[in-house]
């Protein structure tokens, strides 16, 4: 039987470990020539699974720039989660949900639920409102053979207030990364940006030992970070990086977009 960690490493071994971001938002879709509206943004994400197919495995569409639209941007997402569930696709949904008791249960049945049209493989997840603030998501995830990924490092410049921040010797991002590794039975991840100074957020123990959990990296592309400095970034933990690439893929266009794919992956 297929687990989230059995389904990830298939993805990885059969297509290599690049993921397709999908972020329509209102310049992506003035670039590509389409309306910013809820149809919009469905064909554009829908353009880039086409893209993705049989070339990677894994795609990160960014919940919000659905999600702007209210109903109609749901009710598109949901369109296109279905057609990359038909393609086997691996998707994360880059929804970062957080809280507690009855609303993360309702967020736990809306991501992972048996007949939920927004059921995805993984989703991304704060843990800032408390350690055990995940579990019930995980237990969830885990009954669909699906998993989470744990904000821990992001790539975003002011990540560095909260996520250094030292608690009893240790930084809230390692704290982070060791109660995914606590919790996680091979179906909890950790998300560390590409472009972060690890030593700087405490995490620099990755580089020299197999931290043996997935790692979502964001900061590729057009953030800075580059595909072939990937294994001196991450070091020992390099095979467990998920490189996402979003910008850098759909910048120049549709048609540009399978060879960008293609040249990325020469890149790993």
């Amino acid at each position: 039987m297929n687990n989230f960690a059995n389904t990830l490493e298939q993805k990885m071994s059969a297509f290599g470990a690049l993921c397709v971001g999908i972020d329509p938002s209102e310049t992506e879709l003035n670039n590509w020539g389409l309306p910013d509206t809820a149809h919009g943004a469905k064909e554009y994400a829908l353009r880039c699974i086409d893209a993705a197919d049989g070339r990677v495995g894994i795609i990160k569409p960014q919940v919000a720039f659905f999600e702007r639209f209210g109903s109609s941007g749901f009710i598109a997402l949901e369109e296109v989660l279905q057609a990359a569930r038909d393609l086997d696709l691996f998707v994360i949904a880059d929804a970062k949900r957080a809280d507690i008791g009855s609303t993360m249960l309702g967020y736990s049945q809306a991501w992972f639920g048996d007949d939920s049209p927004l059921r995805v493989n993984a989703l991304t997840v704060s843990p800032y409102l408390g350690p055990d603030s995940t579990v019930e998501m995980l237990e969830h995830a885990r009954d669909v053979a699906g998993g989470i990924f744990l904000l821990a490092a992001t790539s975003n410049k002011e990540a560095g207030q909260l996520q250094t921040a030292i608690i009893d010797g240790q930084t809230v991002a390692a704290r982070v990364l060791a109660q995914a590794q606590a919790k996680g039975a091979g179906d909890c991840g950790v998300i560390i940006g590409a472009t972060q100074d690890l030593a700087l957020f405490g995490l620099k123990s990755i580089t020299e030992t197999d931290v043996g959990l997935p790692i979502l990296a964001p900061g590729f592309g057009a953030q800075g970070a580059q595909l072939s400095e990937l294994d001196q970034l991450f070091g020992a933990s390099s095979k467990r990086v998920i490189p996402n690439m979003s910008r850098a893929l759909t910048g120049a266009g549709p048609n540009a977009m399978a060879g960008l794919i293609d040249k990325a992956r020469l890149e790993l």
